[in-house]
């Protein structure tokens, strides 16, 4: 999948864990732009992810995470729709 369509399948993603559909989601964007975005919503967020994706992530790439579209292309290389 490309990056763009993983950042498509990641916003209701967001929304849905965040319990707000204005989200919009940009490689831009860091927990400290999200309302909420505190650690242990950070790992309902990962776990849901490796879940609709079919994936897992690594303990290095959660922690190193820096913004949204660093979690996109890890997301575009491995996960499936």
């Amino acid at each position: 999948m490309t990056k763009e369509e993983a950042m498509e399948a990641l916003t209701p993603i967001f929304r849905e864990v965040f319990d707000d559909d204005s989200i919009e989601l940009s490689d831009e964007l860091t927990a400290a732009d999200v309302d909420g975005w505190d650690s242990v919503e950070h790992f309902n967020l990962i776990s849901e992810i490796e879940g609709r994706f079919g994936m897992r992530f690594k303990m290095k790439e959660v922690s190193g995470m820096k913004n949204v579209g660093e979690l996109a292309e890890i997301v575009a290389e491995r996960g499936t729709i």
